[in-house]
């Protein structure tokens, strides 16, 4: 008989895994192997409250996605976020304040949260918030960025606040940056790049993966220039489509396994960097790991939601304290219900099974969260 899949044994392997990569990146850059140093002993003390919550029979995931900010500066193609109101181009509406974000840190640190990853909208917009993020040491806060706001005053952060690290978007070479993101973006990635390295300051990339890039981005070139550039990460998500008209970009079977072998290639011949490929191979990993399995969403408005392609939620951490959040009701309908572990033909299967998901909602109290919806 098969042994029942074990979400927090999957999750903590995860977690050391990409610990120990960062480590083994930063070996030649001795503040920030220091840092790294520091950050994986207060990793294994977080798994540890984790599993010691967990045999009391609570589950806390040790990654969150923070979106911080519903504004943003870019129109980039195919982007989720605004095709869900997420992101707008009207001035902030209600959005939760500095100190709420803060409140946010503060409680996930306590319950043993290792990695909050910050998202928008374009996240740099909110600098008190990263100031504050940049404050709680026990937790890596990837920055997932467009990079045209990086300046003098967030290269000085990142140098005094080591636990921030900036995750730049870009969509392979220059031509298919520029045209999904807009003239110009890719020079400013890459002087950014070269003042990052410059300052010795960590840094990586984020690659959301289409039926038309996937081989240029995980391309030996490709990896090799960022790697030149002084990158220490690379982040690999799949696209998810926005509407039945884009679902042609959705990397499927065929595209996955490609990259995935290229994902294994690139960890061996390229050790000083660390690969991580979301959401990945969700059959061979247990399933989705998305509405607090492994971890979930906090949309700028509070909203707890199961993951940021999923925009569904009914509870909000203005009303409640983020350990009730992470048992949403919905969540728990979700995970007990099967629909994370369910058969689907690949890919995300949250877009899948966005309906079920929706009809799931409509029978939960709904709180208020974000305006758009």
């Amino acid at each position: 008989m098969e042994a029942a899949f074990d979400i927090q044994e999957y999750m903590t392997r995860g977690v050391e895994r990409i610990v120990k990569d960062a480590l083994r990146a930063t070996l030649r850059n001795p503040r920030e192997s220091a840092y790294m140093a520091r950050f994986a002993a207060a990793s294994k003390k977080a798994s540890g409250k984790r599993a010691a919550m967990e045999k009391k029979g609570e589950h806390i995931p040790p990654f969150l996605i923070a979106s911080i900010t519903s504004s943003c500066n870019l129109h980039c193609e195919g982007c989720y976020s605004r095709h869900n109101h997420a992101t707008t181009d009207d001035a902030p509406v209600s959005q939760l304040t500095d100190q709420e974000w803060q409140k946010v840190f503060e409680e996930a640190d306590d319950l043993g949260v290792s990695f909050i990853l910050l998202a928008g909208g374009e996240p740099l917009l909110r600098h008190k918030v990263i100031e504050a993020a940049g404050e709680k040491k026990n937790i890596l806060f990837p920055v997932f960025t467009n990079g045209t706001f990086m300046n003098k005053r967030y290269y000085d952060l990142f140098d005094r606040c080591r636990n921030i690290i900036p995750i730049m978007s870009i969509e392979g070479e220059k031509e298919i940056t520029d045209t999904r993101r807009g003239a110009g973006v890719y020079d400013k990635l890459m002087a950014n790049m070269d003042e990052l390295m410059k300052r010795g300051l960590i840094f990586g990339a984020s690659v959301t993966v289409t039926t038309e890039n996937y081989q240029e981005v995980s391309s030996e070139s490709f990896i090799r220039k960022l790697s030149e550039k002084g990158c220490k990460a690379v982040i690999f998500v799949e696209f998810v489509p926005v509407n039945e008209d884009s679902a042609g970009l959705a990397p499927g079977d065929e595209e996955r396994e490609y990259l995935s072998a290229e994902t294994d290639r690139l960890r061996r011949e390229h050790p000083e960097m660390v690969f991580v490929s979301f959401p990945g191979d969700e059959k061979s990993s247990g399933g989705c790991i998305a509405a607090g399995r492994g971890f979930f969403h906090i949309n700028s408005h509070g909203g707890a939601e199961p993951c940021p392609f999923s925009p569904f939620s009914d509870t909000n951490v203005r009303d409640t304290s983020l350990r009730e959040a992470m048992r949403s009701d919905l969540f728990r309908s979700m995970i007990d219900g099967g629909l994370l572990t369910d058969d689907h033909k690949g890919g995300c299967v949250l877009f899948e099974k966005r309906e079920q998901i929706l009809e799931m909602q409509k029978k939960q109290p709904v709180l208020p969260q974000r305006m758009a919806e």
